[in-house]
């Protein structure tokens, strides 16, 4: 078995995992603090442009990766929409728009363009929840787990991409590398204490203060 195949194999795995933990947890609580809808109908769209790009350029690994991420990534996007009292078939049309879209680049333009285009959603997503990160009250909602995994997985499709030398997944993953490592970092940070950034002014000083960390049951 070649590098490039091992690397690719281990981040269809990674890949296809990543959003489970994050299922998971807003499916268990519906707690949706810290989560991005913007970010997400992001995710949408990368998923299904991916599955597209993998199966234009004949690698099965990349278009498993995307195809298995929209397990989590539908209902994710249901529940949060939900929460959040938006219309759950409204909430999709941004994320299926932007798909048609990079499926068009990809399709027209070649590999470079389309890789350059995919920057679009990837800083999207990324910084949607970035945002939410920085500003969000909370972020109970957010796995960690997932988190980890992202940041895992990011590393090693950039691996894939050098080694197979794939203009288009090169440009992409690299551009949004940045972010990733943003939200991770920030992430721990606002779980360690960190206080939120732009509340309202009415926002009690105590509740600014709060770590940011899971509530403890009551004991009986």
């Amino acid at each position: 078995m070649s590098l490039l195949v091992l690397v690719g194999w281990t981040a269809t795995v990674v890949g296809t995992v990543l959003g489970i933990p994050q299922l998971v947890r807003t499916a268990r609580t519906r707690n949706v603090e810290g989560l991005s809808l913007l970010g997400w109908q992001a995710i949408l769209a990368i998923n299904l442009g991916w599955t597209a790009h993998g199966i234009r350029i004949g690698q099965p690994p990349q278009i498993l990766a995307s195809a298995l991420s929209l397990v989590a990534t539908v209902p994710i996007l249901t529940i949060l929409s939900r929460e959040l009292g938006r219309r759950t078939l409204v909430s999709f049309v941004p994320g299926l728009a932007l798909a048609v879209a990079m499926v068009g680049v990809d399709q027209f333009l070649g590999s470079a363009a389309y890789g350059v285009f995919a920057i679009l959603p990837g800083v999207i997503a990324m910084g949607g929840q970035s945002v939410e990160l920085v500003r969000a009250p909370h972020v109970r909602g957010i796995s960690t787990l997932s988190l980890l995994l992202g940041a895992l997985n990011q590393t090693l499709w950039a691996v894939w991409a050098v080694l197979l030398q794939d203009s288009g997944s090169l440009i992409a993953i690299l551009a949004t590398s940045a972010l990733v490592v943003f939200n991770l970092v920030w992430y721990l940070l606002r779980r360690l204490g960190l206080r939120p950034l732009g509340l309202t002014l009415h926002t009690p000083a105590a509740a600014q203060l709060q770590p940011d960390v899971e509530p403890q049951p009551s004991q009986a």
